[in-house]
């Protein structure tokens, strides 16, 4: 899961990249880059948190 949890947070990090080169408007460029720091932080706070919870130290 912790994989997993990286490769989402790598794609909504390259999706924020990405806005430059696909968007020319101020707000589409907004747009995509609070889609992928939205991204970033499902894959940060949800996922890798989650399985690194999963086998805490303090659960044993």
């Amino acid at each position: 899961m912790v994989y997993v949890g990286l490769l989402i947070t790598l794609a909504g990090f390259v999706l924020s990249l990405l806005s430059l080169s696909l968007a020319s408007s101020t707000g589409a460029r907004m747009g995509m880059v609070l889609a992928g720091i939205a991204i970033s932080l499902v894959g940060i706070i949800g996922v890798i948190n989650q399985a690194y919870v999963k086998n805490a130290i303090w659960k044993r």
